[in-house]
């Protein structure tokens, strides 16, 4: 943490910097005065590439000419003029921690009695231009977490002309970058969208450049958090996103919600198991032992508790992370982040993941009706947002760059999953069915909690929410996927059984999981990746005790060596019932989205004929009265 003084003691220089200085820019404009007449410009002979302009860069002045007839700057405006010159101050204060952390703070004493030379003039160069690149990192980030506001830019902004020559250097070039990048905004929602959109533009190409920069390695573990800006900054392992701002959601408990029982109960689990997560290591023992969950799909009828089940889970993961003290993010990636720039959509969504899956913090990010988000590759009526948001997910979800580290999970839900591309869908590591009520007990149960306690009704001869216990629910509901539940696998199931017998071996599974993939050609290598996956979730599917999660040193704040061991105590083995379990029900879910798919494409052949019909007896009638 750094001291406010250490800060405050830049607040001379920074004011200086929004209020005014001259900076020296790469002429970028377009060389020779245009012809009269033409579209063209006359091109001198002499090349003018390396030369750099003088420019003097109001800042103040340029935010206040957004509302030129108000002399008073409006929230917005003082928002971005705050932020600008605090962001200075911390940045120039962050470069001082830097040379402390490294020996240039002796280097820049001994330049100062006598000029270095040799091998130390090359190490004190270096490091100052490291410590440049630490200043202009700071203030980008800082624009980019303490920035709040809504729209997007109409057109991307553009790189700063970088300059890494010292740490103020660095900051005046920033500067006059977001100048020129929010010079003539046609409001304060542009304004504030032009500043977001030139810090995002500004950490990218830092990062980029990174590398041609020596001696940043001992800033790439520190930790700096400033606690009146509520802004943290943890090297350069993920460029630090926008302000998070405390969670607002009407939390389910698992009481509240009647039916699903296999979905509630895998989502207890699944809570449970992200906060074994272990922030020292950066990894979740349940990653390594087998049977997290990084990926899932909810399917079901509209109306059947998908968005309480979003609600229950992000709720229990609340509840734990206040227990322990971890920070937790939840953030949901809908169709109001599909953009009509080309472009926007896949950074949106790749914003979107990587707020998420950061490693300093537990996460839970959902796609909310995933099948209008993200488009089927050969669907050629969705937008180009659709299909970037599908490139992004399928990358990010199981991609070659792709490291679970067992801090975070992603859910897609959808109404009608069979509309999700296949490709997208199996990355889905589990499948939860989502139908709701099913049985007459669970209807009297569901009505009697909805319907409130300001009646004087009697319940009749029910055991209220005794079929809700969720052990016993959940024993049922496996149960039944001892046997498949749709024809199409059902058909296939009885074809083995009267070939090959009751399934008793590791080759047995094997050749039922062929003839289940001649039945349906979807059923490929990644989908029994995924029934394994879900296999040893069962055998993981321990019984987490309560006491574990009561206070945060029973279990949540211990060692990764002890955390793993205390889960391997409890750890259960793989039966041959447990694996017919889960390869009936992920077989059901791709027979079930295969026969709607068909059933809606028959259903629009009829459609078509139908309408085809009418048309040739109308062009009849019509001939006959000769209007044809």
């Amino acid at each position: 943490m750094i001291p406010e003084g250490d800060i405050e003691k830049h607040r001379a220089v920074a004011q200086s910097m929004v209020t005014r200085l001259a900076v020296l820019e790469s002429d970028g404009r377009p060389g020779g005065a245009p012809i009269a007449g033409t579209g063209r410009r006359f091109v001198p002979t002499v090349s003018t590439g390396g030369m750099r302009r003088s420019r003097e860069v109001e800042l103040a002045k340029t935010i206040a000419a957004v509302r030129a007839n108000d002399p008073l700057l409006s929230p917005a405006q003082h928002q971005l003029l705050y932020r600008a010159r605090r962001g200075i101050e911390i940045a120039l204060a962050v470069a001082e921690v830097f040379a402390r952390q490294t020996e240039l703070e002796q280097l820049q004493a001994r330049n100062q009695t006598a000029p270095l030379a040799g091998e130390e003039a090359e190490r004190f160069k270096a490091l100052l231009s490291a410590s440049a690149y630490v200043a202009a990192f700071t203030l980008a980030a800082y624009l980019g977490a303490t920035l709040s506001g809504e729209g997007e830019p109409a057109e991307d902004t553009d790189e700063p002309d970088y300059l890494f020559d010292t740490a103020q250097d660095a900051v005046k070039s920033l500067t006059a970058g977001l100048d020129r990048a929010i010079a003539g905004a046609a409001d304060e929602t542009a304004l504030i969208a032009r500043a977001r959109a030139f810090a995002r533009v500004a950490l990218e190409g830092l990062i980029a450049r990174k590398a041609r920069f020596a001696g940043l390695s001992r800033f790439e573990n520190a930790h700096i958090r400033i606690e009146q800006d509520d802004f943290t900054l943890n090297g350069f392992d993920v460029a630090p996103g926008q302000k998070r701002k405390p969670l607002s959601m009407t939390f389910k408990k698992p009481t509240d919600i009647v039916g699903n029982h296999i979905a509630k109960y895998q989502a207890l689990r699944l809570a449970r198991m992200l906060m074994a997560y272990d922030f020292e290591r950066q990894m979740n023992p349940f990653v390594e032992l087998g049977g997290f969950l990084f990926t899932f799909i909810g399917d079901g009828m509209p109306g059947t508790g998908k968005t309480m089940l979003i609600q229950m889970l992000a709720g229990l993961l609340d509840d734990y992370c206040r227990v322990a003290g971890y920070p937790f993010h939840y953030e949901n990636f809908g169709v109001d982040q599909i953009s009509s720039y080309q472009g926007k959509s896949g950074q949106n969504c790749k914003e979107f993941v990587n707020n998420v899956v950061n490693p300093k913090a537990i996460g839970f990010g959902t796609i909310d009706d995933v099948d209008q988000v993200a488009a089927k590759r050969s669907d050629d009526r969705a937008s180009a947002g659709q299909h970037e948001v599908t490139a992004v997910l399928m990358e990010s979800f199981a991609g070659a760059s792709t490291v679970v580290r067992g801090n975070c999970t992603f859910g897609m839900f959808s109404n009608y999953p069979e509309n999700v591309d296949d490709a997208l869908r199996q990355r889905a590591g589990a499948r939860w069915l989502v139908d709701g009520p099913q049985s007459r007990a669970d209807y009297v149960d569901i009505f009697a909690l909805l319907v409130g306690k300001n009646h004087s009704i009697p319940l009749g001869e029910h055991a209220l929410l005794a079929g809700q216990e969720i052990k016993q629910a959940v024993s049922t509901s496996y149960g039944q996927h001892a046997l498949p539940q749709e024809d199409g696998l059902l058909k296939v199931w009885e074809r083995y059984e009267k070939a090959h017998g009751k399934m008793a071996t590791l080759a047995d599974v094997g050749t039922y999981l062929h003839m289940i993939k001649e039945a349906e050609p979807r059923f490929t290598g990644r989908a029994i990746k995924n029934i394994t996956d879900a296999i040893k979730m069962r055998a993981m599917d321990v019984d987490l005790p309560d006491d574990w999660f009561a206070t945060p040193d029973a279990f949540m704040h211990r060692s990764y060596d002890e955390k793993k061991s205390m889960i391997e105590e409890l750890r259960g083995p793989i039966t041959m019932e447990m694996v017919l379990q889960e390869i009936n029900r992920y077989a059901d879910s791709e027979f079930r989205y295969a026969d709607k798919s068909d059933d809606a494409a028959v259903t629009d052949i009829i459609r078509r004929e139908r309408l085809r019909e009418r048309a040739v007896e109308e062009i009849e009638t019509m001939k006959r009265e000769g209007k044809w």
